[in-house]
């Protein structure tokens, strides 16, 4: 793979404190801003990524609804106060 050239622009303060930072972390500024690309571009796939599962998931849930393929809340309360009520006896059977 060739490699490129990327002209970036910064103020002086900037690219001093930077080149100073870099240095201190025994790195060069080309390696720092290598991992950082890398880190972006990696961070905006798995944006891309979650966006597209939780998209589809929506999706899922909408068809589901429109299917009749629900479930009320009072059914899942009444089931998450049995869990409530299952729970709580495992821990009085401990004490």
């Amino acid at each position: 793979m060739a490699d490129s050239t990327v002209v970036v622009r910064v103020d002086d303060e900037l690219k001093t404190a930077f080149v100073e930072a870099a240095k201190a972390a025994d790195r060069t500024t080309s390696q720092l801003l290598r991992d950082f690309m890398r880190d972006f571009v990696r961070s905006q796939s798995e944006a891309a990524e979650y966006d597209a599962w939780f998209r589809r998931k929506v999706a899922e849930g909408i068809a589901d609804a429109r299917a009749g393929r629900v479930v009320s809340g009072e059914e899942v309360e009444a089931e998450f106060a049995e869990r409530r009520k299952a729970s709580l006896r495992k821990i009085g059977s401990r004490e």
